[in-house]
């Protein structure tokens, strides 16, 4: 068996706006209704979890200017994914939900009881996907000429997360009595300052409010880069990576785990879920056919691609000659996915990279049930531990997978069919 999840690429923002089957998402992006039906699909498939991605700046790389993203939609407008998380624990009862937070930005303390509060909200169903943030701009509006150097940001954020760990753990169990007799609501002998003193930050505590249901959320990380899985392996509950092929999925897991033992953790403890995308048909041709024409439309107009890429290196690939030999993409911005993006077999010009139809990560084309034993085949392969879908948020999309897709997969015994736990960290642990 294996875990899915769904990760909302475009944070709480507009989801395929002036697509096929985007409705009218356009005026109505802002409401919670399209995020609501979606985990309640995901709940009713068994999916383990729902993750938000989430940025903090008004892009502008690409022709030099925010044009192109405010007149596409394109990471712009976004609205902070925190206070839709409720909402979405209110619509359901298992499935997890992980929101994007940076830890370049983000107060180590506000960070703890915000991450606290929405444990108990949720009632031990909630992860944080922490983030150094990549962007320049990002850095502009917290008070930064330019961000810190890419390895730079996982020391901080390493220190982050020692100071926001501790605080979690600032309040002892049992430390709530609740005895009107005594009378006593809280023993002060197990509520406890952290006195946190580092190269970065300085923390007296205690929270000033206990930890939630599962100790600390889920911790998530999405980092592709060593330094990324450095941070992960030692932190990170679950991973979302991207990789080309069930062969380099493996080789990133096999890192990963390695990474986990060197640290004294069991490495069953941390699921990695590697970004998938999927065209469903009700027939191989009608499949085959669907995919065509979304091939046709990628090479017809790069400028998606080359925002894209200009987004995630922070350079204006608008600039650059398209059929000429392109060398490596260095920059200080979303290494590992801009190296992504740069690279394939036999690739050198920057127009083969970008017409490379593949999404660079798993991808399934087929029937619901051919996609599921393929599914089955390539998990088997890589060795786990789940794939994480990141399909356009599109109610026509959710159908496809939660009432097309996840069927097939638990009529083959390659997903659960129910939820054994009430936390989302024990959940993924299950198998």
């Amino acid at each position: 068996m294996f875990h899915l999840g769904w990760f909302i690429g475009r944070g709480y923002s507009v989801q395929a706006w002036n697509a096929p089957w985007s409705g009218t998402i356009g005026t109505d992006y802002m409401q919670p209704d399209i995020y609501i039906d979606l985990v309640r699909s995901l709940e009713r498939a068994c999916f383990d979890y729902v993750m938000i991605e989430d940025g903090s700046f008004v892009p502008d790389a690409f022709q030099g200017s925010a044009d192109w993203y405010l007149r596409n939609a394109s990471t712009v407008p976004k609205h902070d994914p925190m206070p839709l998380v409720p909402l979405l624990a209110q619509a359901t009862n298992h499935v997890g939900i992980v929101a994007t937070m940076t830890t370049a930005f983000y107060p180590p303390y506000l960070a703890a009881r915000l991450g606290a509060t929405l444990d108990h909200l949720t009632k031990g169903r909630v992860g944080l996907n922490l983030v150094t943030a990549h962007n320049d701009r990002t850095a502009q509006n917290f008070g930064l000429d330019q961000h810190y150097e890419h390895d730079h940001r996982y020391e901080i954020a390493d220190e982050w997360f020692r100071v926001v760990d501790q605080l979690w753990h600032s309040w002892e169990p049992g430390a709530i009595v609740n005895d009107g007799a005594q009378p006593m609501y809280a023993d002060v002998s197990k509520v406890h300052p952290i006195n946190f003193v580092g190269k970065y930050f300085k923390c007296r505590g205690p929270l000033n409010m206990p930890a939630g249901p599962q100790g600390r959320p889920l911790i998530c990380q999405a980092g592709i880069s060593p330094a990324g899985r450095e941070f992960a392996s030692k932190h990170a509950d679950t991973i979302v990576s991207r990789a080309r092929g069930a062969a380099s999925a493996k080789k990133f897991r096999d890192d990963v785990r390695e990474r986990m033992t060197a640290h004294g953790r069991n490495p069953d403890d941390c699921k990695i879920m590697f970004a998938t995308t999927i065209i469903l048909g009700e027939t191989m041709e009608d499949a085959k056919a669907k995919k065509a024409r979304a091939d046709a439309a990628l090479i017809a107009n790069l400028e998606p691609r080359l925002a894209q890429l200009s987004f995630y290196s922070g350079q204006d690939f608008s600039k650059v000659p398209l059929d000429e030999p392109l060398g490596e993409v260095k920059t200080n911005a979303s290494r590992g996915l801009a190296q992504l993006m740069t690279s394939g077999t036999g690739k050198t010009t920057l127009r083969e990279m970008l017409t490379d139809t593949s999404s660079g990560g798993l991808d399934f084309v087929g029937t619901p049930d051919s996609v599921a034993a393929e599914m089955g085949e390539v998990a088997a392969e890589m060795g786990g531990d789940g794939f994480m879908m990141s399909d356009p948020v599109t109610r026509r999309n959710i159908a496809e997978i939660t009432d097309g897709l996840a069927p097939a997969l638990k009529k083959r015994g390659l997903i659960r069919t129910g939820y054994a736990h009430k936390h989302l960290r024990d959940n993924l642990r299950e198998f």
